[in-house]
């Protein structure tokens, strides 16, 4: 089967496809477009699945205003669905799942993803690595729209265990394409079904660009020589990998996603935070958290003092997205004021998703510390324990990592970049030597994480 034939099997509409990449590209939910639009979400859902082939003039109109088409992109969906070009016709490149929601300060990591797995890019393999929760698989959705927006074709793969906080795409023959790329990568080792059929991959996908995701990957990275084989085979394929530590494998390209931006100031600490800021609201930690607490509390607005205190929130939690959702679920039960003073003596009290939702944060983010080799696991324990508010743990370089563990300055800069590739240790951006601190909650994890090895001294 070529690439032709894979096409002329897909069975969404021409001017369904083009909405729905031109959707993804500017971020939009079905629903928000359908409120741009003033077009329902059910029609819309029809025109993209290919139920509606025949919108109407004024459709068309409305879905081009809403998503800001331009001349030439809004002559191509008026010319898809003029009638007798409107039946069932290849839909163009397969297109990643749809993102739940807007993505709140991205923007930066995703048009750096975009740039360098673009066609004319450097990379063809790049590995998204950071916390569990960390926004991981929402950043991939993103450039993967960008990038299919842009006309790449966009194959995506879930392993078992992924978030799957989002619109799974369909079957059909690009899945079966799908499979075939992942088991020859993983061989026997992961129970994927190899499709029938005895082509390549690169008799199946040509020279042409095509973007390979892999959304929580196993740690176990698969056979060098497999994954050179496969970009060796198919010149034009790149691969976007997220899971919560680095392959190591040759070629990869390790793209360390930390947490939100918060704005600086007191209260990791339970100190009284200085007066609110103007633009504290328009810090991208702050205003999903925000987001979220709108929503819980289905509130047109908040006050001044809950913007304080969801500043305050925040920084407890270091804008780790997964743990701020989490925090504001408890909102049904509890208030903003209660739920900071709670945080502020146990930044981990409200991992555990109120909502019933299986995403098991706690249990990630031990696992995560649980893993890590006797080394870095000292290191991050002795930087745990120094007591004070000047000690190593709220913020250090590596002349002070040297001296509280008394190894050689090679070695702790080896243990401080372990660290600081799986998240545990973050970078402190700030003017002056460089400096880096262990997150509040990784501090309040550490105590009560399992150790994946013996536990070692804190000496390196």
């Amino acid at each position: 089967m070529n690439p032709a034939q894979f096409a002329e099997t897909v069975t969404d509409s021409q001017v369904g496809a083009l909405i729905r990449a031109h959707r993804l590209r500017i971020g939009l939910t079905q629903r928000e477009l359908a409120d741009l639009s003033t077009i329902s979400v059910r029609a819309i859902r029809d025109l993209e699945h290919g139920r509606a082939t025949r919108p109407r003039t004024d459709t068309v109109r409305l879905m081009a205003d809403a998503l800001r088409l331009g001349p030439r992109a809004r002559a191509a969906l008026e010319e898809a669905a003029r009638p007798g070009r409107a039946g069932r016709a290849p839909a163009g490149p397969p297109a990643p799942p749809d993102a739940p929601k807007p993505l709140v300060g991205r923007d930066t990591e995703t048009d750096t993803l975009v740039r360098e797995l673009a066609p004319d890019g450097g990379e063809r393999l790049v590995h998204v690595v950071g916390l569990p929760g960390v926004g991981k698989t929402r950043v991939a959705l993103a450039a993967a729209a960008a990038l299919h927006g842009s006309g790449m074709p966009v194959l995506w793969h879930a392993f078992e265990g992924a978030a799957h906080d989002y619109v799974p795409t369909a079957g059909g023959p690009w899945r079966e394409l799908t499979e075939r790329l992942v088991s020859g990568l993983y061989a026997s080792g992961l129970p994927h079904r190899e499709p029938a059929g005895g082509e390549s991959a690169s008799a199946l996908l040509g020279e042409g660009p095509v973007l390979l995701v892999l959304d929580g990957a196993p740690a176990r990275a698969p056979g060098a020589d497999r994954l050179t084989r496969l970009l060796h085979e198919v010149p034009g394929l790149r691969l976007l990998v997220t899971s919560d530590e680095p392959w190591q494998a040759p070629g990869e390209r390790l793209f360390l996603l930390c947490p939100l931006p918060v704005p600086s100031g007191a209260g990791a600490r339970g100190t009284e935070d200085g007066p609110q800021q103007a633009g504290d609201e328009r810090e991208p930690a702050v205003r999903m958290f925000l987001d979220q607490v709108r929503r819980v509390l289905a509130a047109p607005a908040v006050t001044a003092a809950d913007r304080e205190r969801a500043v305050r929130i925040c920084r407890l939690l270091d804008g780790h997205p997964g743990a701020l959702s989490a925090a504001a679920s408890w909102l049904v039960v509890s208030d903003l004021a209660a739920l900071c003073d709670t945080l502020a003596v146990d930044p981990a009290a409200f991992l555990d998703h109120l909502g019933g939702r299986d995403d098991r944060l706690r249990d990630s983010l031990y696992g995560r510390i649980g893993r890590l080799p006797a080394g870095p696991r000292a290191v991050l324990d002795a930087l745990c324990a120094a007591p004070g508010p000047d000690s190593p743990a709220e913020g250090f370089g590596l002349p002070a990592l040297t001296e509280l563990t008394g190894g050689s300055l090679p070695a702790c800069g080896r243990l401080l970049r372990e660290l600081l590739l799986s998240g545990l240790v973050r970078a402190a951006h700030e003017e002056g030597p460089a400096r880096f601190r262990v997150p509040a909650l990784v501090r309040a994890l550490v105590s009560g994480a399992p150790v994946g090895a013996p536990q070692a001294t804190a000496a390196v």
